[in-house]
């Protein structure tokens, strides 16, 4: 039997993954290597561009508006993440559990992850409107909630989570359903509690998906771009409070055309990712465990 990388089993192998490698390169690899050389670059109409050094990161490093932008995407993290994934788990929790009507349960909750960001972002803009808004009216006061700084921020990361908790109790819930019922049938036996067997069993247990979960949601918030752009108007005067890495990044690149300074935000906003999830896989090996 031939041993080696190119048999006739290897051929095929190298085939079949052929249209995946070569996506991944063209979409993937390529352009990120083409922003890291422009973030090196002066860039000038028509595609033209030259090698200029490392000027693009000087102005980004001396920038208090670039500093603003890096903390919003840190502040909404910090916002949008913890409380978006505990609400998560409660409602994957909940939905496991033996109540009617699951599937009608499940579907509401996914629903906002189906409708068009655009759809979603007018609906919350008419929620939060300071005149005619369903909160101020509920709460009878005049809460300026997306022309506040010190509010745009907290309310954008409350339609985050909105958004994206349903997805992720999805996700979750499939972890719950492959833990085994034995486990809670032994534990009950044992006299152990509900609350329990949640910390000792069902936490455990699902933390491999809750630290997937983790990971995907604190990327999503890092890049934020979407929901901040259609919630904040240009001309809203806390915008920069509002104002995310990406953001930044769309402006300055579509709207100033300065494409190396844009690239070069967007170099530190993988960089910014990059530090985060080796923080997270390093972090991952005192909590999360896996089943041998």
């Amino acid at each position: 039997m031939k041993k080696g990388f190119w048999t006739d089993d290897a051929k095929w192998g190298y085939l079949l993954v052929a249209p995946t490698v070569i996506g991944l390169i063209v979409l993937n690899v390529y352009p990120f290597i083409q922003t890291l050389v422009l973030s090196f670059s002066t860039t000038h109409p028509f595609g033209i561009y030259e090698i200029s050094g490392v000027g693009n990161y000087e102005q980004m490093f001396s920038s208090q508006e670039f500093w603003k932008a890096t903390w919003n995407s840190i502040y909404f993290c910090i916002l949008t993440v913890p409380l978006g994934v505990f609400l998560a788990l409660l409602t994957a929790v909940l939905l496991n559990a033996k109540i009617k009507g699951k599937g009608a349960f499940r579907a509401i909750y996914f629903l906002p992850m189906v409708v068009a960001p655009a759809a979603i972002a007018m609906v919350w803009k008419w929620i939060f409107n300071a005149e005619y808004g369903i909160i101020n009216q509920i709460l009878g006061a005049h809460v300026n909630w997306l022309t506040n700084p010190a509010l745009v921020l907290p309310a954008c990361a409350a339609v985050a989570i909105w958004s994206a908790v349903g997805y992720d109790a999805i996700l979750l819930l499939s972890g719950l359903q492959n833990i085994s019922k034995s486990y809670y049938e032994a534990a009950s036996l044992d006299g152990a509690t509900k609350v329990q067997q949640f910390f000792k069993i069902t936490l455990p247990m699902v933390s491999p998906t809750l630290f997937v979960v983790l990971v995907m949601r604190l990327m999503a918030s890092v890049k934020v771009y979407d929901l901040i752009y259609m919630m904040v108007d240009q001309s809203n005067p806390a915008l920069t409070s509002a104002q995310s890495l990406m953001y930044l990044f769309y402006r300055e690149s579509f709207v100033a055309g300065n494409r190396g300074y844009a690239s070069a935000i967007v170099i530190w906003t993988v960089l910014l990712i990059g530090v985060i999830t080796a923080f997270q896989f390093w972090g991952q090996k005192k909590w999360v465990h896996y089943e041998v």
